[in-house]
């Protein structure tokens, strides 16, 4: 398959390293040059230099043709505009990632309905392991840049909500345990000593959120 990727992230990075592998032909599009220069010596696919969101950039990538559109910037709804116009340019397959919930609705509203979104896919995951008890199936990763690490709340953290946490914007807490129960957070879950947080974080963030906690253990301890 060709695929057409919007967005020089990490998780556009690791996906389209992943379709390589699978033989499949890649091109990667962003606005940041010097980002793609960085991963073009990283990986042996297509670079072009534009804005996603527009039709002309998308006609360009298209070419004669393009299996899918994968939308991965790291902002939603740039991703659900490329999204709109790889439709109208005419790719089969149009996949924006969205990590928020708010556009979710308006993704509806839209039909786009081949939805990437990870915090939520990483979210089920964790609490099925955790209503399973199994601690196997937690010792997984997002991608190669990311962890799955247990905190705990201290004093200096106790009675605050989530959002007020100061924690690292690459960071993602996604489920709380307190005296043994277990369940999903938002951001004004207010957390309270002892509780254990599972946290989603990439592997550079690890020392900073440490700092923040009392102890931390990884989820295969």
């Amino acid at each position: 398959m060709r695929i057409v990727i919007v967005g020089a992230s990490q998780f556009g990075l690791y996906t389209a390293k992943k379709l390589i592998e699978e033989g499949h032909e890649v091109l990667i599009v962003d606005k940041n040059k010097d980002q793609l220069e960085e991963i073009g010596e990283q990986l042996d696919c297509g670079m072009m230099h534009g804005d996603g969101t527009l039709p002309s950039v998308q006609r360009e990538a298209f070419g004669d043709h393009a299996d899918a559109l994968v939308l991965l910037t790291n902002v939603d709804n740039v991703n659900i505009l490329s999204a709109v116009v790889g439709r109208s340019v005419g790719f089969e397959r149009v996949i924006p990632q969205i990590v928020g919930t708010e556009l979710l609705a308006v993704c509806s509203e839209l039909g786009l309905d081949d939805l990437i979104t990870p915090h939520q896919t990483v979210a089920r995951s964790i609490v099925n392991s955790l209503e399973n008890d199994d601690e196997g199936e937690l010792q997984m990763s997002f991608d190669e840049n990311h962890i799955i690490r247990r905190f705990y709340v201290g004093e200096s953290l106790t009675e605050k909500s989530i959002e007020n946490m100061e924690l690292p914007e690459t960071c993602r807490v996604i489920g709380v345990i307190r005296d043994d129960a277990k369940s999903l957070v938002t951001d004004k879950t207010e957390v309270k000593k002892g509780d254990c947080l599972v946290i989603l974080l990439e592997q550079d963030s690890e020392k900073e959120l440490e700092s923040l906690f009392d102890n931390a253990e990884s989820v295969d301890d």
